[in-house]
C-alpha cells in the first residue's frame, strides 16, 4: 500500500490596500427625549426585577419553601451559645421532596451536649411548622464532627472570634 503524503499549502491572496471603516458619529445618533429615555430604563429594570431565577422549585435552595425552612431554623437558638443553629454550622444539609417531606441533617457541638435529647425534637417541630411543609425528619450525626469552623462569619463576629 502506497499513501501520498504530499501536501498542498493553502492558497493565500495578496492585498494590496484595505478601505478604512466608516467611524461612528455622534451626530448619526438617534435622538430622543428625557422622558423616552427615563421610560426605556424604566422598562429595562421593570424586566430584570421582576425575572426569577429560571430552574429553581420552592424545594431548592433559592426557592420559597426552602428559604422558610431556613429562616425556621434561624430562630432556634443554642441555649449554651447566643447564636442560632444555623449560623453555627450545626445544620449540615436540608432537602424538601416533592411531597413536602423535609429532610434536615444536623449535629450538635458535641455528643454530650444537655440539649441533645430535645434539640433534634425542637428543630422536627419548627420546621414542620413552616407552611407548605407536611413533615419533618431529623437526623443526628456525628461525623463529621462539628468544629468552631463551620461557623458563619456573623456567628464568628458574634462570639468576638474574627
Amino acid at each position: 500500500m502506497s499513501e501520498d503524503n504530499t501536501h498542498t499549502p493553502p492558497t493565500s491572496e495578496e492585498v494590496s490596500d484595505v478601505a478604512t471603516p466608516r467611524r461612528a458619529r455622534v451626530d448619526e445618533a438617534v435622538e430622543e427625549t428625557a422622558s423616552e429615555k427615563l421610560g426605556r430604563k424604566k422598562d429595562y429594570l421593570e424586566g430584570f426585577l421582576k425575572e426569577k431565577p429560571a430552574g429553581v422549585s420552592g424545594n431548592e435552595p433559592g426557592g420559597d419553601l426552602y428559604e422558610s425552612v431556613i429562616a425556621a431554623l434561624k430562630e432556634i437558638y443554642d441555649p449554651e451559645i447566643p447564636v442560632n443553629i444555623y449560623d453555627l454550622g450545626l445544620i449540615y444539609g436540608v432537602e424538601i421532596s416533592e411531597g413536602g417531606h423535609a429532610n434536615v441533617t444536623m449535629t450538635l457541638t458535641t455528643p454530650h451536649c444537655p440539649v441533645a435529647e430535645s434539640m433534634p425534637g425542637e428543630v422536627e417541630l419548627r420546621v414542620g411548622a413552616v407552611p407548605g411543609v407536611g413533615d419533618a425528619e431529623v437526623n443526628l450525626v456525628w461525623d463529621p464532627p462539628w468544629d468552631p469552623q463551620k461557623m458563619s462569619d456573623e456567628a464568628k463576629l458574634e462570639l468576638g472570634m474574627l
